[in-house]
C-alpha cells in the first residue's frame, strides 16, 4: 500500500481497479485545516488525466507494471506481432496499442512493451532510431541564411523536419520522443 504523502511524479497505485501514474503532486499545509496532496494523475489504460486533493493518510494499492524488451517482428492486417526474444513468445497488438511506435520501427528491431495484469496497454520504440530517408524535395542552394528545415519521408513512413542540406539515401537521427532530427547517423 502507497499512503498519498509518498507520492512521487513517475509513481503507479490504484483507484477503484485502474492503474494511474503521478504527473504532478504538491504537498498543501494551509494556516488553517489539514494538510492535503494535490495530485495531478493520468489512468495508464485510457489516458484521462484528473486532478485531486488527497488526504495524506490515504492509502492505495500500488499499481504493478511490467516492462519487457521485444522484438517488432511483422504486421498482418490490423495486428502487429511481437516476440519475446527470452522465450519466443509471440503477442499480436492492435493498431491504436501501436501507433505512436510504429512511426519510427522496422521490422526486427526492439521495443520497450509496458503490461499490466498481463495484458500490454503501451508499446515504446528505443530514444533514438537511425533511419533512412526514402524522399524529400531538393534543397535551393542560397537558402542557408536561417535554420530552415524540410519536410522528409523515412523509411518507416514517419515525416521529419531536416535541414535543407539532407538528400534521400542518407541515413538520420531521430529523437523519437519528440519526433525532432538530431542529425546524420554515423
Amino acid at each position: 500500500m502507497i499512503y498519498a504523502s509518498d507520492f512521487r511524479k513517475g509513481m503507479t497505485f490504484e483507484i477503484n481497479g485502474d492503474p494511474h501514474v503521478v504527473v504532478d503532486f504538491q504537498h498543501v499545509k494551509p494556516g488553517k485545516g489539514a494538510a492535503f496532496v494535490r495530485t495531478k494523475y493520468k489512468n495508464i489504460l485510457t489516458g484521462a488525466t484528473r486532478e485531486e486533493a488527497f488526504n495524506p493518510d490515504d492509502k492505495f494499492p500500488k499499481a504493478h507494471i511490467e516492462t519487457r524488451k521485444m522484438q517488432y517482428l511483422y504486421n498482418d492486417g490490423d495486428l502487429y506481432y511481437f516476440m519475446d526474444p527470452e522465450t519466443y513468445d509471440q503477442i499480436p497488438l492492435a493498431y491504436d496499442q501501436v501507433e505512436e511506435a510504429m512511426k519510427y520501427l522496422r521490422d526486427n528491431d526492439e521495443a520497450t512493451i509496458k503490461f499490466y495484469k498481463g495484458s500490454a496497454f503501451l508499446v515504446e520504440a528505443p530514444n533514438f532510431v537511425d533511419l533512412v530517408v526514402t524522399e524529400t524535395e531538393p534543397g535551393v542552394k542560397g537558402n542557408t541564411a536561417t535554420n530552415v528545415t524540410k519536410a522528409a519521408t523515412v523509411e518507416t513512413g514517419a515525416v521529419i523536419q531536416v535541414p535543407i542540406f539532407i538528400e534521400a539515401g542518407e541515413k538520420i537521427q531521430i529523437d523519437t520522443r519528440t519526433g525532432e532530427y538530431l542529425g546524420r547517423a554515423k
